[in-house]
């Protein structure tokens, strides 16, 4: 873009920071949704093996999580 369109597009400068902070702060959100989630797997993984929940609970709540991953990772989470 020429220094004309830049020009023509400074008012504009405030809404577009604006919304490229915003992009960062949402993903920096989800990233850290997907660290939990994932810690959470971890967490249930323990459970099974310590005998605390049984491998159906461990299955369906697995699944669960699972299923969250995967709409972040087609980035649709919310």
């Amino acid at each position: 873009m020429g220094l004309l369109g830049e020009l023509l597009l400074l008012p504009l400068a405030p809404v577009r920071g604006a919304a490229w902070v915003t992009g960062q702060l949402v993903d920096a959100a989800e990233q850290e949704r997907i660290a939990q989630l994932r810690r959470e797997l971890v967490s249930l993984e323990r459970e099974l093996v310590a005998g605390g929940i049984t491998e159906e609970e461990f299955d369906r709540r697995e699944d669960e999580i699972l299923d969250l991953l995967e709409e972040f990772d087609r980035g649709v989470a919310g």
